[in-house]
């Protein structure tokens, strides 16, 4: 990597840093974050009596996570936890950074996300392990631009502005896209959008294109906003991970193992009777249920870490390190703990 090139990945990881300072000090100054949070849970949904311990649970409200929602919304959640003594409190934030900074301020538990986000929370020092696969899916995650745009390959992104959210797992698929065609992220010009933003700045044409992820790239394809120009097929795995704090793990295994079991029956839902499972949680990702069916034909759900799993998430932390995302090296070997399978 030349001189350039580390200098400009470590201008946004600097920025990205800072962002998340500022964040984790909203946080630890808010005992609800409520202006951080996209929906609070009906508490109804997590209460056991006779619970010992309540683990609370930073969700996001996307397609990716399928079968959590399913296992929320389904109350496998809540079966499985009482199981184990356990209640549980659910609010749904707005991206996985504020799920990393909620976990740091000691205001959840349990998160779940992309592998570049968990990887990048770690090495900022957060005690978390990874517990158990949520999916994975190589067209899960796209390169989006406008319908009627000339760019007919990744190799014309030379020069245009692409807007992707920093630090997450679409910043390493445009990475590793461009770099097949000889080109690095300082070939085009990055603008740091979260999803939403992205999808305004792609109408609007203020960006060339997006780095995006489900519901997304169905929702503008559907409405004939834009195309897909390339995904992760044969590159990027996409992985969705569940991670715990440690000392909660370690302190309440049999909570975690209860967790995973309760997210592989909606796993196992999903695959079974899409129908039903659609019905149960299309409305809390604002697609229709075909839609969503759509989606799930590009993703595998699972809490299984096979041995594929794991080494994609090692070549994502390579990436990372290699190109001075991560602030210290991460062992994925002691990051993912898989003895909470079942």
């Amino acid at each position: 990597m030349n001189a350039s090139t580390r200098s400009s990945l470590a201008g946004r990881v600097i920025k990205a840093a800072a962002t998340a300072v500022a964040l984790v000090m909203t946080l630890a100054a808010c005992s609800s974050p409520s202006a951080l949070i996209a929906n609070a849970s009906d508490k109804s949904k997590g209460s056991n009596s006779g619970s010992t311990t309540t683990v609370r649970i930073a969700a996001q409200p996307y397609p990716l996570y399928s079968d959590i929602w399913v296992a929320y919304e389904e109350g496998y959640l809540k079966e499985e936890l009482a199981k184990a003594k356990a209640s549980f409190t659910w609010d749904s934030f707005k991206s996985g950074p504020l799920v990393n900074e909620a976990v740091a301020a000691g205001n959840a538990d349990v998160g779940y996300m992309a592998d570049l986000p968990a990887i990048i929370a770690k090495s900022t020092g957060q005690d978390i392990s990874i517990v158990s696969n949520v999916a994975y899916g190589e067209k899960a995650l796209a390169v989006l631009v406008p319908k009627d745009s000339p760019i007919k390959s990744v190799a014309d992104l030379k020069g245009k502005k692409v807007g992707y959210a920093v630090g997450s797992y679409a910043e390493h698929l445009l990475a590793l896209l461009l770099s097949k065609d000889g080109l690095t992220l300082n070939d085009v010009t990055s603008a740091n959008l979260s999803a939403d933003d992205q999808v305004a700045a792609l109408q609007n044409k203020s960006v060339d294109a997006i780095v995006i992820w489900e519901q997304y790239i169905t929702k503008l394809e559907d409405d004939g906003t834009a195309r897909v120009l390339a995904d992760g097929t044969g590159i990027k795995r996409g992985n969705m991970i569940t991670y715990f704090t440690t000392d909660y793990a370690k302190q309440h295994p049999e909570v975690v193992k209860a967790y995973n079991r309760a997210v592989q029956r909606g796993a196992d839902l999903i695959n079974k009777d899409p129908d039903k499972a659609a019905a149960a949680v299309s409305k809390d990702f604002g697609v229709s249920a075909d839609q969503l069916k759509t989606i799930w034909t590009r993703l595998t759900f699972t809490t299984k870490l096979e041995s594929a799993d794991i080494d994609a998430i090692k070549q994502v932390e390579d990436f990372a390190w290699k190109n001075g995302i991560l602030k210290s090296e991460v062992d994925v070997d002691k990051l993912i703990d898989t003895s909470y399978q079942n």
